[in-house]
């Protein structure tokens, strides 16, 4: 059942436990202590609702999902497996281009036309040879001071020219979009607005996963990842959205592996995605809320050779 963690036997007695909506156990077994969704919300309901339709849509999907929640409207916040960490395939580029800014910062510096362009290509298209270019123009050394100084403790950086291997999960990729999306001493606000830009002009082929059921009034920020390898894990599928306008202000961060293809990580996250925006922009009609791209963009691996 991809049930992990720890694994404990209570002799005699029924267990139970929810486990992304699946309910696993019985008389004498051994029972997984995985994982399950956790919500708190200063909003009457909101926690208990986001608990149980995020465990709904995450019921019975193979591979391990995660999942973070923010809305700073309700001070609502949700999380599955937290801290287990994914290959980060291009997810990581805005890391990458957040990292540059908060270099650049220091003194004082911008862009050339050049790195403009391949900042465009990298974020709007997940083009590879200019995140490479990038990678290798910070280095292991500035990419982890600015992970330090953006507190993404447990994001650690990919080997070399690897940077899809990067290691990632919830709770950094949530950090990064909070410092994105509000003011705050890491990135100066003209660096946060073009990081904005760039994610809201994601080409249309790419524009599917954290989007789906969104409300069309709140503008969509967001980068996907993929990522196929020969491995237990098969296909890396994330996708970090952040969700501004009309009244909304969250953002939110679905990590997955364990997919045997793309297109059923694109379902699994797309499933978590609409639950989200149902419950956190209830008024919105169905006829106004974001219809994503219905084939995902052409496979393109994100390891350099």
């Amino acid at each position: 059942m991809g049930v992990r963690g720890m694994r404990g036997f209570v002799a005699g007695t029924v267990v139970a436990a929810v486990v992304g909506g699946a309910v696993v156990g019985g008389a004498g077994t051994a029972v997984a202590a995985a994982p399950v969704v956790k919500c708190t919300s200063a909003k009457a309901g909101l926690a208990a609702k986001l608990t149980k339709d995020i465990g709904a849509a995450v019921k019975g999907r193979t591979g391990t999902i995660a999942v973070g929640v923010h809305d700073r409207k309700t001070k609502t916040t949700c999380e599955l497996r937290g801290g287990t960490s994914y290959d980060s395939a291009s997810v990581v580029k805005v890391t990458v281009l957040a990292a540059l800014l908060w270099e650049y910062k220091k003194t004082n510096r911008h862009l050339t036309a050049r790195e403009n362009g391949l900042a465009r290509a990298m974020i709007t298209k997940s083009d590879n040879a200019a995140t490479s270019t990038f990678w290798k123009q910070l280095g292991p050394t500035k990419v982890k001071g600015f992970l330090r100084a953006a507190g993404m403790a447990k994001t650690v950086p990919g080997q070399g020219r690897y940077w899809g291997l990067t290691r990632v999960n919830i709770k950094d990729e949530q950090r990064l979009l909070s410092l994105i999306t509000a003011k705050n001493s890491v990135l100066s606000d003209a660096s946060r607005a073009y990081l904005m830009k760039l994610m809201n002009e994601v080409v249309r082929s790419q524009r599917w996963g954290t989007p789906a059921g969104a409300p069309s009034a709140a503008k969509a920020y967001l980068k996907n990842g993929w990522l196929p390898r020969e491995d237990a894990h098969r296909w890396r599928v994330h996708s970090v959205g952040a969700f501004q306008g009309g009244g909304r202000d969250y953002h939110l961060t679905v990590l997955t592996h364990g997919n045997r293809s793309m297109e059923y990580g694109v379902e699994s996250i797309q499933r978590v995605a609409k639950a989200v925006h149902k419950d956190l922009a209830p008024s919105t009609p169905a006829a106004q809320r974001y219809v994503p791209t219905t084939v995902p963009q052409e496979v393109i691996p994100v390891v350099p050779r």
